[in-house]
């Protein structure tokens, strides 16, 4: 009897506790439901100024994309020059009249070495039938040209040797008189040559060092920035690359209006040399007749 009456309390106790507990559960849910709409209901302000904060900014965002694309529209090499950097300005500025240099002297050059070549194939032309020195002098005329100058040099040659017999040593005088005009006239018209020269080597560096200074200036321009944006970045990179730009076009005409020159002053080199052997000629002419001249006289006195 005892054991049955425990059994029955036990079964009543636990169904007690299972009625308590039943009840107790949807309490605890509703306090938990609560609990978890408060904090919902604290948060929502938050996330509801989240797009108003964002609308807020939208406007200016937008006005300085609208300025960097009026501005990317606007990079005219005049425009990037005007906002390059004191020294890329200077740089631009120094390789725009090197080039304006080349093309100066390849326009004097050109109009000096077409009249030279002129006067000189005219006077060669002129003195192929004279017979000594003073015809061809008189055949030139008083126009001046370098085959002047060497029969100018063998008639002063020839007249201060009067009296000596040796041909040889007049005309190795004569000869070397001819060798110190021929290298005064390729000093005069290689004049400028160099300098062409120069600027072809260098402004290609000058440009590049331009170029390396507004790239630096760039990046500056970036760290106090704090911003990578293209529209940050694009205006000084491309002014830097201007300047490597100009650098090309100064250089690569000096190049080659530098290696025509070379050729056009060798063929007009050579056409001094030809004048310098027909002065040589003339000379020896006169100094073979001289000779002939003098051995009839003396023939004539022994008779």
């Amino acid at each position: 009897m005892k054991n049955m009456s425990l059994s029955r309390t036990m079964t009543f106790a636990v169904i007690s506790a299972l009625v308590m507990l039943s009840l107790a559960s949807p309490s605890s849910a509703q306090q938990g439901a609560s609990s978890a709409a408060t904090p919902a209901v604290q948060q929502a302000p938050a996330v509801s100024q989240l797009p108003a904060d964002t609308t807020a900014a939208q406007p200016e965002r937008e006005k300085f994309l609208k300025a960097a694309a009026a501005e990317l529209k606007e990079l005219s090499p005049w425009t990037m020059f005007k906002s390059a950097d004191v020294v890329v300005k200077a740089v631009m500025i120094g390789l725009a009249f090197a080039s304006l240099v080349t093309w100066t002297i390849f326009i004097a050059k050109m109009v000096e070495l077409a009249v030279v070549q002129r006067k000189v194939r005219s006077a060669l032309t002129k003195i192929a039938d004279a017979r000594s020195l003073a015809e061809a002098q008189f055949a030139l005329g008083s126009k001046g040209s370098v085959l002047a100058s060497f029969l100018a040099a063998a008639m002063r040659e020839a007249r201060l040797s009067a009296g000596i017999s040796s041909d040889a040593g007049i005309k190795e005088r004569a000869a070397s008189s001819f060798a110190e005009i021929v290298r005064a006239e390729a000093r005069r018209i290689r004049l400028g040559m160099g300098l062409l020269a120069t600027i072809g080597a260098t402004s290609p560096f000058v440009g590049l060092f331009g170029t390396v200074w507004g790239i630096m200036n760039s990046f500056i321009g970036i760290s106090k920035s704090q911003t990578t944006n293209l529209a940050v970045v694009a205006p000084g990179i491309a002014e830097a690359l201007l300047a490597t730009a100009i650098g090309l076009v100064a250089a690569i005409p000096a190049v080659i209006i530098y290696n025509h020159f070379a050729r056009v002053t060798k063929g007009y080199l050579e056409l001094v040399n030809r004048a310098s052997g027909a002065a040589g000629r003339l000379l020896s002419r006169d100094l073979d007749r001289t000779h002939v001249s003098s051995g009839q006289r003396s023939r004539g006195a022994a008779e």
